[in-house]
């Protein structure tokens, strides 16, 4: 299977199954058997699956992509023993980030509720104009992407984490502030944003925020 086929929601799923770190092999940059180059998608997932997972509290390493041909096997043999003693040295998922078993499954629903929503940034405003390897690099660690991905997907993960609390019951922003380390003027700013789009109404006798 072509490395590109390898989706955001894959990588969600098997960290949400327990995995404590998901390992990438695809064929070497511009030695594509396709005409698609299906590797560059895979190494632009991976960049913004790391930035997602950093943005949740999650190690990044726990993820790699590592391009080789098939005549590479003792390459891979010591790539993926180095990235077995990698994420053995990070320990358990969620733990060793100081994460509950709870909250970890909490942040990655939340994410993975946004995978067509991210998909479609990604294709419309996250792709990189020249397929290098170099070009990648630079491209998801430019303070333009940072900024871009803090608008685009920062706050929608935010809201998804709130709307989530909301299905379980009604809140205050004190309370939604409270649970996710958010401050009380963020909060008010994604509930605004919410309350417009329909998603959410406002109780004002009971002062708390609740699914529309």
């Amino acid at each position: 299977m072509c490395s590109g086929r390898v989706d955001l929601e894959f990588v969600l799923r098997a960290f949400s199954n327990g995995m404590d770190g998901v390992f990438i092999g695809g064929c070497r940059l511009n030695e594509c058997n396709y005409i698609t180059h299906g590797n560059y998608d895979a190494l632009g997932n991976t960049y913004l699956c790391k930035k997602i997972m950093e943005h949740i509290g999650l190690y990044p390493e726990r993820l790699s992509i590592e391009f080789m041909s098939s005549g590479d096997g003792i390459l891979l043999v010591d790539v993926i023993n180095d990235f077995c003693k990698k994420v053995e040295k990070l320990g358990p998922l969620g733990k060793s980030e100081g994460i509950d078993e709870n909250g970890l499954k909490f942040k990655l629903e939340a994410v993975t509720k946004l995978i067509p929503y991210i998909k479609l940034v990604e294709r419309e405003r996250l792709r990189v104009p020249f397929k290098s390897e170099e070009a990648y690099n630079q491209f998801f660690t430019s303070d333009e992407v940072n900024r871009l991905f803090n608008e685009l997907i920062g706050d929608k993960l935010a809201i998804s984490q709130i709307m989530l609390l909301l299905r379980e019951k009604s809140l205050s922003t004190g309370e939604i502030s409270e649970s996710l380390g958010l401050t009380p003027s963020e909060v008010s700013k994604y509930m605004n944003s919410s309350s417009r789009q329909g998603f959410v109404r406002y109780d004002e006798s009971r002062k708390c925020y609740a699914i529309a």
